[in-house]
């Protein structure tokens, strides 16, 4: 909850740094868009065009690119909660939502700068966390190198229940060829969702994928991923609201493998 502090006059004001954060009031938006409709996009025309000094300048000519890429953040919870948990790993949210990118980009901003205000002789933290607004189903091959991912979250997910809309689900064998060719071998994809067919569409879907292996969540927390699965499980807004109504929650993660002949 907000700080507040009282007036002379007695009334209730937030401190001014809570001030700057965003209202999703302010960001009105459809629930889920249509992947195959004409958006007007602007994409690059490869990862070796993008400026990536632009979305995280504390680590200006660094050299280094996103390596875990939420696919579909919604209004950015992930991206919020890794960032202080992973503060030198970049992390790239993609949202095809005009006012939903909006206000992660809004929140990040005021995030970066209430954090710079508590501590004005270092940069702050959330500067290793950007968004874009963009199509993954279509461009993801233009943000992100071969291998160069550790890490792909697909969280609550659009479940598209008519089986005619079962093409726009985020998994499919196509989408995975892309998504295999951005991970590098022993990164993780993570996948939850609420709805029970959807879970055993992407599980049956990645198993059936040779470049894919099951890994159950025991193994992950084992190897020190458990604040990664903590905040896959908690932190976005479609995991408080299955959470606040008593709901299932979904999990499969999978590992990239190494072959011999990679693509």
């Amino acid at each position: 909850m907000a700080k507040r502090k009282r007036t002379q006059q007695g009334d209730v004001q937030q401190q001014p740094t809570q001030r700057l954060l965003p209202q999703k009031k302010h960001y009105r938006q459809r629930a889920h868009a249509n992947p195959f409709s004409d958006h007007a996009l602007q994409y690059p025309e490869s990862p070796e065009a993008i400026d990536w000094d632009l979305h995280y300048p504390a680590f200006s000519a660094s050299g280094r690119t996103p390596a875990f890429a939420d696919v579909g953040c919604g209004f950015g919870g992930l991206l919020i909660a890794l960032a202080p948990l992973f503060p030198d790993t970049l992390m790239l949210g993609m949202e095809i939502r005009v006012q939903v990118t909006q206000y992660v980009e809004d929140r990040i901003a005021a995030l970066r700068t209430t954090s710079a205000l508590s501590t004005p002789s270092a940069p702050g933290q959330y500067q290793n966390v950007s968004v874009v607004r963009a199509n993954a189903m279509k461009f993801l091959p233009n943000y992100f190198q071969k291998h160069s991912l550790t890490a792909i979250f697909f969280l609550f997910p659009d479940p598209h229940f008519k089986s005619r809309k079962h093409k726009a689900r985020i998994i499919s064998p196509t989408l995975l060829a892309e998504y295999a060719y951005a991970l590098r071998p022993g990164g993780v994809v993570y996948t939850i969702t609420d709805v029970r067919d959807l879970h055993e569409w992407m599980k049956s879907h990645l198993d059936a994928f040779p470049l894919f292996e099951s890994v159950d969540e025991e193994t992950l927390r084992a190897e020190g991923k458990g604040p990664i699965l903590d905040a896959v499980y908690t932190s976005t807004e479609e995991g408080k609201k299955v959470e606040r109504n008593g709901g299932d929650k979904w999990l499969a993660c999978f590992r990239r493998v190494e072959v011999a002949r990679d693509p």
